[in-house]
């Protein structure tokens, strides 16, 4: 039924954006994902989410543990539209259910700090897996929890008298590198499946077009 109602919406929208929705999630991945903890200033979420869209990262995490995120909207300019946020927010420590929530998914939970055993960027492994990057609060940084439940460490490797780049400055530039080192890899690897498009395809009709609440109940109707 849902391949069905994507057709019938789909005549609601150009050929054009239909054809620009279809390339983009050709392009989108769930192989590497970014997770926010507790970050509290929301122009840096937001500038995190607008990266993502940017460089093809479908979903987001949002831990929300003693700060509430609301969207800025002169930072994302509507990427918050196109990149789905998960937001994890049900008591005063999220970070554990939801970093055991990805494992259970697969992914491997990577924290993005200098530690002991920390690997650089440009030396981090894509093949062992899908990787969850975790990134931490502004002043404090990561919590104990997150630290606990890391599977691996990460940190790009600087040289300058400064020791830290702005945690929006650091996400775009490991996203960025690697998306660009997975897009080397065979599309079957990184690329979403039929299904998680067809998932998020409906959403971007659903957002794109008015009164789309009574084209579906016309649609309702025509397939009873």
């Amino acid at each position: 039924m849902k391949s069905e109602l994507i057709r019938y919406l789909s005549g609601f929208v150009t050929p054009e954006r239909l054809s620009l929705f279809n390339r983009i999630l050709s392009l989108r991945t769930n192989y590497l994902t970014v997770v926010l903890e507790d970050l509290y200033q929301t122009q840096n979420i937001s500038a995190i989410i607008r990266s993502a869209d940017c460089f093809g990262i479908q979903n987001v995490h949002i831990i929300e543990n003693k700060n509430t995120f609301q969207v800025n909207p002169d930072v994302v300019r509507g990427a918050s539209n196109w990149v789905t946020l998960n937001r994890y927010n049900e008591s005063g420590m999220n970070t554990t259910a939801a970093l055991q929530k990805l494992r259970s998914e697969g992914y491997r939970i990577v924290v993005a700090t200098p530690h002991d055993h920390d690997v650089d960027l440009e030396n981090f492994d894509l093949e062992k897996g899908k990787a969850a990057i975790v990134m931490g609060c502004e002043r404090p940084g990561l919590s104990e929890w997150a630290m606990k439940e890391a599977d691996e460490y990460m940190k790009i490797p600087m040289v300058g008298f400064t020791e830290s780049l702005n945690v929006s400055v650091s996400a775009a530039i490991i996203m960025h590198h690697l998306t660009h080192q997975l897009r080397q890899h065979s599309p079957e690897i990184w690329q979403l499946s039929e299904k998680e498009k067809e998932k998020i395809l409906l959403e971007w009709l659903r957002m794109s077009i008015k009164r789309v609440d009574l084209l579906e109940e016309k649609f309702a109707e025509l397939y009873k």
